[in-house]
């Protein structure tokens, strides 16, 4: 009978999928080429299996015939193991999907994944488990890791130096109270001429402030040459920008980083340039000449004319950014050949980069900078990617990133979505997708130095996605003077302090978009992009982001320790870090109740610096314990 019933409900039932490394459990389904690929099923022995088989599909969902049978292990309470080993499989770095089948009778059910795994009578291909094989071709960056992020927009951080103006700037005076140039509505054409005045070296000014945030490395918006003050419009890929100190001034930029082992990443906007650019020179206004000029031009197969010269192809349909392709080679050689622009930046210093769009940059020329990038030694190569970057399909290619030879990461807005929905909406799924899925398709050396965000350039402020206060529908005349009142302030602060809480002790590196530490507000871009306000800082905020930075460096778990949720629920997310005998619990209560947690001994609790056996976390409220692996706790809600 216990059979029938569990045949008659299968799609109610959930089993357990676990990955085999050296012969260690764990979460992660990313694999190095020389390990032995060996996955494990934990399934209830009331189905009734009498023939386990895993069933291989390709990196397009299509069915490889492939087959690895199940080799039952061991059993105990009440669950039967079954080991899956791949090893006889001829895998090449690519990523692979997998679902269980499974023969109860004469039946043939399947295990799925939606969230959880759980068993089906559905034989279709999708909710299929992943696993990645890699074969990482250069050093990994361990100087980045267990470090922390500094995102600079550099216009809007800091003035400094002695900088010239280009003719038809706007140079912003004074303080900002609102943002004086903004389009109409989104989407409508602006200028961007306005500039507050940002140097690389006001950066150099603030150095010491970055560090004491625990910061490791600085990540800069666009700084070659362009009159736009956001600079995505590049002018010429080969030299910094005059109103942001030139070449001059990110040379002491990377000496004085140096010095307090800092790294430099710079933005490469590789997908287009500006159309007034030495490259396009649509308003000839330098000497050389470019594609819009004339088809002799060395840069006229760049781009692609569809009727020279005024119909172009352009990024998403912006005259102004005429879209380049870097899969010509004479294109392709300029970023990324030996004498190019990779390698001048390299060899001044800096450390890394971030691609943008880096979806629409084909996978051989992405593999072309990473090449490049290490000539000299250890590099970080970013990328700007929204979704789950181990599965991504762009132009209906399933792009290789994380395979070994591209990204060491990208910028991991999974978990920034997760976070929000999860404090706003009192909703896991999001996070718990991010935290499950997400996480584990990481190879674990893109794990430990994924760029871990809450806010960026593009999108909203983060102090302002966490009131909950929305702005969709409202003009940008009213958005662009719009603040939180000081009761929702002081609500999205509370949240703001647990979420980088909880972002900065997951794997990966969390990336601080420079004035969020500070509490600026603001809605979608350009308003998210306000100056840093230098002496009107939210001090509370400060200090918490400095408390969070010193733990991150004291403490070795945050380079690359084990990860695994522990609890989560709508009210309560409870995660670990374990390194050797000790582990690191993050706890967040996102509830209106206070929960208390009670330990078996005492506890080292690192933000408040307590010794406490039971811990009372209010709403909103999130803490860090460090304890033995072998130490259990309880969950006390109050009524």
């Amino acid at each position: 009978m216990n059979r029938l019933y569990s045949l008659a409900n299968t799609d109610a039932m959930e089993v357990s999928v676990a990955y085999l490394h050296s012969d260690t459990y764990s979460s992660v389904s990313a694999f190095d080429i020389k390990e032995n690929i060996r996955i494990v099923l934990r399934i209830s022995r009331e189905v009734g299996a009498t023939e386990i088989s895993a069933r291989i599909f390709d990196e397009y969902l299509r069915p490889t015939g492939k087959t690895v049978p199940g080799v039952w292990r061991n059993h105990s309470f009440g669950v039967d193991e079954y080991l899956f080993d791949f090893c006889e499989c001829d895998f090449s770095p690519a990523i692979r999907f997998f679902d269980f089948s499974v023969k109860v009778f004469d039946s043939e059910l399947y295990v799925k994944r939606a969230g959880r795994a759980y068993l089906t009578r559905d034989n279709a291909s999708g909710g299929l488990f992943q696993f990645t094989v890699s074969d990482f071709l250069y050093k990994r960056p361990s100087k980045m890791y267990g470090g922390i992020i500094y995102h600079i927009f550099v216009d809007r951080f800091r003035r400094g130096g002695d900088v010239p103006v280009y003719d038809g700037a706007v140079l912003v005076g004074g303080e900002w109270e609102s943002i004086p140039e903004y389009p109409e509505y989104p989407g409508a054409p602006l200028k961007n001429n306005t500039f507050y005045g940002g140097t690389l070296y006001g950066i150099v000014e603030k150095l010491d402030y970055i560090k004491s945030l625990g910061t490791t490395a600085i990540y800069l918006s666009p700084i070659f040459s362009s009159v736009s003050n956001h600079k995505y419009d590049t002018a010429d890929y080969m030299t910094v920008d005059e109103m942001f100190g030139g070449d001059e001034a990110l040379s002491l930029l990377l000496r004085e980083s140096e010095k307090r082992n800092i790294k430099i990443i710079l933005d490469g906007v590789f997908n287009h340039t500006g159309d007034d650019s030495i490259y396009f020179n649509k308003y000839s206004r330098f000497d050389t000449v470019g594609a819009y000029n004339s088809k002799n031009s060395p840069y006229y197969s760049w781009y692609d004319f569809q009727n020279f010269p005024d119909e172009y192809t352009c990024w998403w349909g912006i005259p102004i950014l005429p879209r380049i392709n870097p899969d010509i080679s004479e294109c392709g050689e300029y970023i990324a050949g030996k004498e190019g622009v990779i390698a001048k930046y390299r060899d001044m210093g800096v450390y890394g980069f971030r691609l943008d769009v880096c979806d629409e940059l084909s996978d051989e020329f992405i593999a072309k900078i990473k090449n490049t990038l290490s000539a000299s030694g250890e590099s970080m190569l970013y990328g700007e990617v929204w979704e789950d970057a181990s599965s991504k399909v762009a132009y209906g290619k399933r792009k290789k990133y994380y395979h070994g030879c591209e990204l060491d990461g990208v910028m991991n807005y999974p978990v920034r979505v997760g976070i929000i929905d999860y404090i706003v909406n009192k909703n896991s799924e999001k996070i718990r997708y991010a935290l499950g899925e997400v996480t584990s398709n990481m190879p674990p050396r893109i794990r430990n130095t994924q760029m871990n965000l809450l806010g960026s350039h593009d999108t909203v402020r983060i102090l302002t996605a966490l009131s909950g206060k929305s702005g969709e529908g409202i003009a940008n005349s009213e958005l662009s003077v719009m603040h939180l009142d000081s009761a929702e302030r002081a609500l999205a602060k509370k949240r703001l302090m647990s979420a980088y809480t909880v972002l900065a002790t997951l794997p990966g590196i969390p990336a601080i978009f420079y004035g969020d530490e500070a509490g600026l507000e603001g809605y979608s871009d350009p308003f998210n992009r306000m100056p840093y306000p230098w002496g009107k800082e939210d001090t509370e905020l400060l200090s918490h982001y400095r408390s969070i930075g010193a733990i991150r460096k004291s403490h070795k778990v945050y380079r690359e320790g084990e990860f695994n949720v522990l609890y989560l629920t709508e009210q309560l997310l409870i995660f670990e870090r374990a390194d050797g005998r000790d582990t690191y619990i993050t706890a967040y209560n996102n509830s209106d109740k206070n929960v208390t947690l009670a330990f078996d001994v005492r506890v080292s609790e690192l933000i408040s610096q307590k010794r406490p056996k039971e811990y009372r976390l209010s709403a909103n409220s999130s803490a860090i314990f460090k304890t033995k692996k072998e130490t259990g706790f309880e969950i006390i809600s109050e009524a």
